[in-house]
């Protein structure tokens, strides 16, 4: 549902955040969405600013579904594609001057070496992959996920059904998979002349518009410098309306 019983308001949600955090002796606290209106996101960034509360990490996903079981009618529908949602997120973030207190987590459709490679260089600091790994442990997209029937036993509770995942089977299956992958990925941030992930940058990755033309991707995206919204008369044109909206005390 597009709403939650502890909070109501993106202020809320921070105190929310802080107490889960004192409540567990410190771990870790932070929030998945998906992105859809632009503003809402920004009302998270001032309620940061605001309260000078802000998450241990964000994790952004993207619209184009995963494992199927998702009504067809949502897949691509709800919400921003993964790399548009992901720089946005990042940028505002940037922009709040709260970017270095947290981390961004990507999420969706990361199956690839080169895919984690395009997620990092956008913004993330690591990805997530759940869809791939349930491939590589048996899953053949029964779209059963949400009626715990699932036929392989990967996605269900029924011990019945979880005798078919066999772990001394799959287990192997998993660790190749996520091995090669990493392999890929490290093997790929060589050859493009670097020593590290974290040299990664967007004006690395181009996208093809057409069979002639193709745009890197700060300037297909809007990256701009930490603190960009802080006492700023002359905010990038693409933020600015937003900015100037956007408010604290409501989603």
């Amino acid at each position: 549902p597009p709403n939650h019983s502890a909070f109501s308001t993106p202020i809320e949600l921070l105190h929310f955040i802080k107490m889960l955090r004192d409540q567990s002796g410190g771990k870790p606290v932070g929030f998945k969405l998906c992105i859809g209106r632009r503003i809402e996101f920004m009302n998270i960034c001032k309620a940061m600013i605001k309260t000078g509360i802000t998450p241990d990490f964000i994790t952004i996903d993207g619209a184009e579904g995963g494992t199927g079981a998702a009504p067809l009618e949502y897949s691509n529908r709800f919400g921003m594609p993964i790399n548009e949602g992901l720089a946005f997120a990042h940028n505002c973030l940037v922009g709040s001057g709260v970017r270095d207190k947290m981390r961004i987590i990507a999420s969706g459709k990361v199956a690839t070496g080169f895919d984690m490679i395009m997620k990092i260089a956008l913004g993330a600091d690591m990805v997530n992959q759940a869809r791939e790994m349930m491939f590589s442990v048996g899953c053949i997209q029964a779209l059963r996920c949400h009626t715990n029937t699932c036929p392989t036993g990967v996605a269900t509770q029924d011990p019945k059904r979880t005798r078919a995942l066999v772990v001394e089977d799959k287990g192997p299956h998993v660790r190749n998979y996520h091995e090669l992958t990493m392999k890929s990925f490290l093997d790929m941030v060589g050859a493009m002349g670097l020593n590290s992930p974290d040299e990664l940058k967007p004006s690395m990755i181009f996208y093809r518009l057409n069979e002639g033309d193709s745009l890197p991707f700060t300037e297909l995206f809007h990256y701009i410098e930490p603190g960009h919204f802080l006492n700023n008369d002359n905010i990038h044109p693409f933020f600015a309306d937003i900015w100037k909206n956007a408010d604290a005390s409501h989603f």
